[in-house]
């Protein structure tokens, strides 16, 4: 069984090869000569004429999805396309949680993408995830430096987990029977409001930290003073209000159940920061 992995150079790609080792497991990259250890080929969600050949003898695709929001849809119509013309045989694909019902703005390129996946005929499996620690724990230093956790996500709760337990995930579905055309909502075993958060940074480090809840409009203003573009703020402000309504309060075991362990804990998170 031959497996590839596109998005091969992000966080999440390089974990999920990590987790395959030992299979037969190809990289697709926009870069392949940045990776190691493993066939890499060209494959470039904006270069569609460079996917169908990277797709060539794949038995199982994991589908890693862009980065760039506001330009999914035809990046991921490119891939499914080119899946199809290489007669990929199943497709693991990273989603978001309710992709079909939620509130995030970020939600519908992936329903849209979830849509091309099952009119083109192939076998799917949806790994609709939630947050990753990482989109917070990646400025610590700065959360810890100023006492202060900016948001908009009022006492909404979130089911993060980290990108390696995602990753665990998408290796055991990729790598086992039994999941076609099936759908996880994945997330951690215990969800936390952005209070809760600052409140375990503060004990962590021993410094007071608090969770100031902003007004999106403001909270989008305070990203684009960090540097944030502005049309990319306005998306973060406005995932950070369908947090406060509900979008990421998402608990169902699926992933710890697919990776055979709990998922880890903020505190271990903290811990290892």
């Amino acid at each position: 069984m031959t497996i590839s992995v596109t998005g091969a150079t992000g966080h999440l790609g390089q974990l999920i090869l990590n987790e395959l080792k030992g299979y037969d497991v190809r990289a697709v990259a926009r870069r392949p000569e940045a990776i190691e250890g493993v066939e890499a080929r060209l494959g470039d969600y904006d270069r569609p004429e460079t996917l169908a050949n990277a797709f060539a003898g794949t038995d199982v695709l994991v589908f890693v999805s862009a980065s760039e929001a506001g330009r999914r849809a035809p990046q991921h119509r490119a891939v499914v396309d080119a899946a199809v013309e290489a007669k990929v045989g199943r497709i693991v694909y990273t989603s978001i949680t309710h992709a079909d019902t939620s509130a995030s703005p970020l939600a519908p390129e992936h329903l849209v993408t979830e849509g091309y996946l099952k009119e083109s005929g192939i076998p799917y499996t949806f790994l609709r995830n939630n947050w990753y620690f990482e989109n917070y724990t990646g400025n610590l230093a700065t959360t810890v430096e100023h006492g202060v956790v900016l948001g908009a996500a009022g006492n909404g709760r979130i089911a993060a987990a980290t990108r390696a337990d995602y990753a665990a995930a998408a290796a055991v579905v990729a790598t086992t029977d039994g999941h076609e055309n099936k759908i996880y909502e994945l997330g951690g075993d215990q969800a936390f409001t952005m209070a809760e958060y600052a409140a375990a940074v503060a004990q962590r480090f021993g410094k007071p930290v608090a969770y100031q809840d902003l007004p999106v409009a403001e909270y989008a203003k305070a990203l684009e003073g960090f540097g944030v573009p502005s049309a990319f703020a306005n998306v973060l402000a406005q995932s950070d209000a369908s947090i406060a309504g509900g979008a990421l309060d998402v608990v169902t075991g699926d992933l710890s159940r697919l990776i055979g362990r709990p998922t880890t804990t903020l505190a271990e998170v903290l811990q290892k920061s």
